[in-house]
């Protein structure tokens, strides 16, 4: 059992939902990043989703594709850089890390060494937003003789899809949706509830979700539906707008969690 699945169960026995954080590594540089981990778990984050840096990142919108263009100015910056970072992160917490990464950027890197890597400086699971399915079983093969889970990610339009979409995953399912707000932020679609339900009873891994959650009514609406929410944007604006400031992000994330 990897740090992930501790986490669900020790929030669900507290009849509790896992706040889940996302910041891009090196963004505004990676000694930043390291003190961002640390002052989210202080605000009470769960789990933390580093995203690596890309070129392209088409899964993104336009906050963590500029957060990509910042980190990328930094000389530093490298996978075996981040990887470096999250060892000396792990010296000083537990708290469940993820890696947002690319699957050309695992290829790079070699899809082996990547999966070694990971395995060896703390990380406990993967998004990997491109992943064709072809690639998907090597790195499942790769990954089954870890701790490490693969985070499969549904949207409306796999629904069909989900029972072969999660075989063999691991952690937790991530929601995404397009469907977003209308109004007045906590009025979401009628169809994104009946999609998080419809997703519930598909799989018995946890189910996240994410898609522009930005507030605390966000939060609340949602809570009731999943296990546990994925807040991404909000934090790389204020990571932005702060130049990476730690107790901006703090405060920002408390009022958020509490």
């Amino acid at each position: 059992m990897n740090r992930i699945d501790k986490k669900f169960i020790e929030l669900k026995e507290k009849n509790k939902k896992a706040f889940i954080g996302f910041i891009t590594a090196g963004d505004p540089t990676l000694a930043k990043t390291s003190d961002l981990v640390h002052a989210l778990e202080e605000a009470g984050t769960d789990i933390i989703e580093l995203g690596i840096p890309y070129s392209d990142p088409l899964a993104d919108g336009p906050v963590i594709q500029m957060a990509n263009q910042r980190a990328f100015k930094n000389a530093d910056l490298s996978v075996s850089s981040i990887m470096d970072m999250v060892r000396a992160i792990r010296k000083s917490t537990e708290i469940p890390l993820l890696y947002l990464v690319y699957i050309n950027t695992i290829i790079v890197y070699g899809k082996e060494r990547f999966i070694k890597d990971c395995t060896e400086v703390g990380i406990d699971g993967l998004i990997i937003p491109d992943m064709p399915f072809e690639e998907r079983e090597e790195l499942m093969e790769l990954i089954s003789e870890t701790d490490l889970a693969l985070i499969p990610l549904v949207a409306p339009t796999s629904m069909d899809r989900i029972a072969k979409i999660t075989e063999g995953c691991k952690g937790f399912v991530y929601c995404v949706s397009s469907l977003g707000v209308t109004g007045r932020s906590s009025e979401f679609h009628e169809d994104i509830k009946d999609y998080l339900k419809d997703v519930k009873s598909k799989t018995n891994l946890p189910i996240a979700v994410g898609f522009g959650i930005s507030n605390k009514k966000d939060i609340d609406v949602l809570s009731d539906l999943v296990d546990g929410v994925i807040v991404g944007s909000a934090i790389v604006q204020i990571v932005s707008e702060g130049d990476g400031d730690v107790e901006i992000v703090k405060k920002f994330v408390r009022d958020l969690t509490n």
